[in-house]
């Protein structure tokens, strides 16, 4: 009977007879297959692009800039000494 080495000896000789027959072709397909994908993302990426420098921001009434949290009330304050919360300004000393 044959033993583990006979029969991987046996596999490997029947992938590389299967592979000298089809490798080329698959070699040839995944080749096609990675330009079309590298140039779909090469065009969504200059998609992208041409769509963030040709339209200005849209701003929606009510949406807030990320980053940037500020009370309703303090606008009112802004350039005094006085603080929306009746309290005077830090000044950094304790």
């Amino acid at each position: 009977m044959f033993g583990l080495s006979e029969l991987a000896i046996i596999l490997i000789v029947v992938i590389a007879l299967v592979l000298a027959k089809k490798g080329p072709e698959l070699a040839r397909n995944a080749g096609k297959s990675a330009r079309i994908l590298k140039a779909e993302a090469r065009a969504m990426k200059q998609a992208e692009e041409k769509q963030a420098t040709d339209a200005p921001p849209r701003v929606v009434q009510g949406e807030t800039i990320p980053g940037r949290v500020e009370h309703p009330s303090t606008d009112a304050f802004r350039g005094t000494d006085q603080h929306p919360d009746g309290m005077p300004p830090q000044t950094g000393r304790p």
